[in-house]
């Protein structure tokens, strides 16, 4: 059932009626909490003939200071997420530290041979005991946040009216003129700027719906407790040190993403996105951006 609700929330067919009444009232306690509407703007008819960065926009127009840019549930997911894969970040390091090699299959240990030896120093003194407790502890932080964000994301039509694709987005000539600008790092209009373009969609798709559930389901097959319990999911990866590898694969992948991330941020004007981000809008008080 979830996973009807979730299918259906992606793709607009969403009958708030269907979902289950703790749900629904889990949401609404949200909703008042944060003073929201999931819909916090109504925007103009959308021509959705044409691709996305074409369209009348699908986020509030930043000229208008009422008009929020961003929810506040958004937002606050936003640097949850944020905080937490950085605690990831730097506590998978220090594991990594402990033992810089990777493995493919079932065990894996120094003197063994290895799949990918990484240029990186043993440090064996103290640092997997707090590196783990950091990790474990912003894992479980990106876990509680990326559900309630799903769940926001699906009863909201977040996904449906702001990162899912039309059609016509993958047409030559618009995906091409997308590409080009993002290779010769144009500086997009104030007009283009309020929408997402084919590839921020795509990114954001990959990241949500596929890098975070691998980074998740891979650190949970390196888990005895875990595999225990639920063996298939280590076989699935090939045992615990293939998972091992995947999970440091995936990783590197988000680490990718939140550079170039924030090089656009950069590129398409840092102060206001972030206080677009920060505050909910992409405009100071006295106008200024």
């Amino acid at each position: 059932m979830i996973a009807q609700v979730l299918v259906n929330g992606i793709t607009g067919n969403l009958n708030l009626s269907q979902t289950t009444r703790p749900v629904s009232r889990l949401i609404g306690n949200l909703n008042a909490l944060f003073h929201l509407r999931f819909r916090c703007y109504h925007p103009p008819k959308l021509d959705l003939a044409a691709p996305s960065h074409l369209r009348g926009p699908t986020l509030p127009n930043v000229k208008h200071p009422g008009l929020p840019r961003h929810s506040v549930f958004v937002r606050l997911t936003h640097w949850l997420t944020a905080l937490s894969f950085c605690g990831l970040l730097v506590g998978g390091i220090a594991i990594l530290l402990a033992h810089p090699r990777l493995y493919w299959g079932e065990t894996g240990a120094e003197g063994d041979p290895s799949l990918i030896d990484l240029p990186l120093p043993f440090v064996l003194d103290g640092q997997s005991s707090w590196g783990r407790s950091l990790h474990f502890l912003s894992a479980w932080v990106c876990v509680v946040t990326g559900v309630f964000y799903i769940i926001y994301g699906v009863l909201a039509r977040h996904f449906r009216d702001s990162l899912l694709p039309n059609k016509s987005d993958f047409a030559r000539e618009s995906l091409a003129l997308v590409i080009s600008d993002h290779l010769r790092l144009k500086r997009p209009t104030e007009e283009t700027s309020l929408r997402y373009n084919i590839l921020q969609r795509l990114a954001y798709l990959t990241v949500v719906f596929l890098l975070f559930p691998l980074m998740i389901a891979t650190g949970l097959a390196m888990s005895p407790s875990i595999t225990s319990a639920f063996p298939a999911l280590v076989r699935i990866f090939g045992g615990h040190q293939s998972a091992r590898t995947f999970h440091f694969l995936v990783a590197l992948l988000i680490v990718l993403f939140l550079v170039v991330h924030i090089a656009m941020v950069c590129l398409a004007g840092f102060t206001s996105r972030v206080r677009a981000m920060t505050t909910g809008f992409g405009v100071a008080k006295d106008g200024r951006r």
